[in-house]
């Protein structure tokens, strides 16, 4: 690896922070690139990366400056493709699709679903504890994203079992033109085909969100040429995140049994279990913006034009923001993490992710002393971070 300034003051680094070991085991490289500046330029990607807290922070809430309406991947290609989607929006178009996506996953919206969603968990929970062993990813975190969240959203059942597949695979054409990225792009296709001519009027669930959006233009509060695109802000985002953050809780409770100790003797620390958890190990761990303008970050300058990956999992463990940021404590409660991002762009579903998350993990709490690790295999994936298996048995 070397290191350069270039004559505008510009950190350099060659380090390839897209190869599977470092997909894998981030941290040294994350703790290498914030050592270097608030924002660095990444020779092999020809773009700039920003791994400190207060410069991601910074760019996340300044949308003006840092926009998303040219796309938020890596890659053409990928911003080609979802182009008209609330995620790659600006301004009052954005404001207004997101309105009507998030309508239904506001906390006052969701709370006729507590008892639901909880009442799926408890007897989630009794069926898998009574095995005794089981994969928290396909038969713990998978459950309820899958069963109810789909029914929520309302799509067509023809293609549902696709869904977690298109979930994995847009994230992965949200890097750079790896081999990732390239392979998913028929994936990537296929998903967009499926939400033109399948996810549209007659063909959705009466009184579902995806019905609530077609419903919304016909009112005339979206263009309806937007509604297709607006259908894959509920098919990817609602799945992968939640089912990566609750399989890392559990693996990082298994690591920790002293912090899954605090959290059976006072359950009202899981709220911030969680946040935790979300910081140490963000389910989403990037995506970029375009540089509208010639601006500044923390005195690093950046041309317009020029594009930034925003590192949210490297931000929530900088030092200069969380004392011993490796060390995991549920008590740290870092309500200022970027797990869900930040700015006018933060996860529309992180209120439906923090049901679920406190839901599972509530009804754990009754029932479970310990969680054992039996294997691991991670998911290798551009822009997200978890467990494709996480084989555990639990002691009650």
């Amino acid at each position: 690896m070397t290191v350069s300034t270039s004559p505008v003051d510009i950190p350099r680094s060659s380090l390839d922070v897209f190869t599977d070991a470092a997909l894998l085991d981030p941290w040294a490289g994350y703790r290498e690139l914030r050592d270097q500046g608030p924002v660095v330029f990444l020779d092999r990607y020809g773009m700039h990366a920003a791994t400190r807290y207060s410069a991601v922070s910074h760019i996340l809430r300044t949308p003006d400056v840092f926009i998303s309406g040219e796309g938020v991947m890596m890659n053409d290609e990928s911003n080609q493709m979802i182009r008209g989607n609330t995620l790659c929006s600006d301004g009052e178009e954005h404001a207004t699709s997101r309105g009507v996506v998030v309508k239904p996953l506001t906390p006052k919206a969701l709370r006729p679903l507590q008892e639901e969603i909880r009442t799926q968990a408890r007897d989630l929970v009794d069926r898998l504890t009574a095995r005794g062993q089981f994969d928290a990813v396909t038969d713990l975190a998978q459950y309820l994203p899958v069963t109810i969240v789909s029914n929520l959203v309302g799509l067509p059942e023809e293609g549902r079992e696709r869904m977690l597949l298109w979930a994995s695979e847009s994230f992965n054409s949200c890097g750079p033109l790896n081999e990732r990225a390239l392979n998913s792009f028929p994936v990537l296709g296929e998903m967009v085909e499926y939400a033109t001519t399948q996810a549209v009027p007659g063909k959705l669930k009466p009184g579902s969100w995806a019905e609530a959006v077609f419903l919304a233009a016909d009112r005339g509060e979206v263009a309806k040429e937007r509604c297709p695109m607006m259908m894959m802000d509920y098919m990817g985002p609602s799945l992968d995140t939640t089912i990566f953050a609750i399989s890392s809780a559990v693996w990082l409770f298994a690591r920790h049994p002293d912090q899954w100790d605090l959290i059976r003797q006072n359950p009202s620390l899981i709220p911030g279990a969680i946040n935790e958890v979300l910081r140490m190990e963000s389910p989403l761990q990037c995506f970029s913006r375009k540089v509208a303008v010639d601006t500044e970050v923390d005195g690093v300058a950046l041309e317009a034009g020029s594009r930034v990956i925003t590192y949210y999992g490297a931000a929530n463990r900088d030092e200069r923001q969380y004392p011993e940021p490796d060390r995991f404590d549920i008590t740290r409660n870092p309500t200022d993490h970027l797990g869900f991002g930040a700015g006018p762009h933060a996860c529309v579903g992180m209120n439906l992710a923090r049901l679920e998350m406190r839901s599972l993990f509530e009804e754990l709490a009754a029932k479970v002393e310990r969680f054992e690790v039996l294997s691991e295999t991670r998911a290798l994936n551009n822009v997200l971070r978890g467990f494709a298996s996480l084989d555990v048995a639990v002691h009650v």
